[in-house]
């Protein structure tokens, strides 16, 4: 079974609610087996709209990446993203 991959694009409207929302989001990530491959740092943006703050996560597949949305905790940590942000997100599965 194929892994698959979050790719987040994120523009932080308000760093405190933000905070709350990237605490929960990974321990949502982690309980389902998601590892953060990159994390904000430097990118160049080619094409489409620029977010300052790009976000890959790996996961063993793309159910438990799917799961992972979909479950209480992150569901919880959205509530905080929501009106803090302006995010893209997109779960991608990987080649096999």
């Amino acid at each position: 079974m194929p892994g698959a991959y979050w790719i987040a694009h994120v523009t932080v409207t308000d760093d405190e609610a933000y905070a709350k929302y990237a605490k929960l989001a990974s321990e949502a990530i982690a309980a389902h087996g998601g590892t953060f491959l990159a994390r904000g740092g430097k990118a160049i943006q080619k094409e489409g709209r620029a977010h300052p703050r790009n976000v890959v996560t790996y996961f063993p597949s793309l159910e438990a990446a799917n799961a992972c949305y979909e479950s209480a905790t992150y569901q919880e940590a959205l509530n905080h993203a929501q009106g803090a942000s302006e995010r893209d997100l997109v779960l991608v599965e990987a080649l096999d």
